[in-house]
């Protein structure tokens, strides 16, 4: 699939981010089929691609991508092993009552100091969960529509904000974007 050109303005920005402070490896959670990955790769980093599916990380291993399935509540990696994580769009599966364990899960592979994007379609005014119907996917998905105030309520009990800011503001499918820095 083709990226929005605001996803690649979104990511872009987080590579600058990562070229400034010298990053060198990242983790991409929820990788997919691994087109982000392979964009940080393809830019000096040494990517890790990990997701649930194992078609997804049998496609991006066809990518020439280090890629492992891992469930992102569950990080099976040392401690500080990266110097930055990636999760675009992943984390909105995740329930709001879940989600307190996963952050510190992500921030335990980071090295202080390391960034963390965090990118979500989000609720500005409602924050539920739940099934969305209709879905093609089977089984339907889960999503949990945060606000504004919640993910940075959630996001700042384990990581300091360095921004947050929301894209595509003013359409159906608001994104919270969120670059994130493991306390030192």
């Amino acid at each position: 699939m083709v990226k929005e050109p605001w996803k690649l303005d979104e990511r872009a920005a987080f590579l600058s981010r990562l070229e400034d402070a010298s990053c060198r490896r990242l983790l991409e959670i929820g990788a997919g089929t691994g087109q982000d990955s392979v964009f940080f790769a393809d830019h000096g980093l040494d990517v890790v691609a990990t997701d649930m599916s194992p078609a997804m990380v049998a496609r991006c291993r066809d990518k020439g991508l280090d890629a492992r399935v891992m469930d992102f509540s569950a990080l099976d990696l040392p401690a500080e092993s990266f110097d930055a994580v990636y999760a675009m769009n992943c984390l909105l599966h995740v329930p709001n009552a879940e989600l307190p364990a996963v952050l510190p899960s992500v921030a335990g592979v980071l090295v202080p100091g390391g960034l963390f994007f965090l990118g979500v379609y989000c609720d500005h005014k409602l924050g539920n969960e739940g099934l969305v119907e209709p879905d093609d996917y089977v089984p339907a998905r889960f999503f949990s529509w945060r606000t504004d105030d919640q993910i940075v309520q959630l996001a700042t009990e384990s990581f300091d904000i360095v921004d947050f800011h929301v894209a595509n503001e003013g359409t159906q499918r608001r994104f919270q974007s969120l670059t994130l820095r493991r306390p030192t």
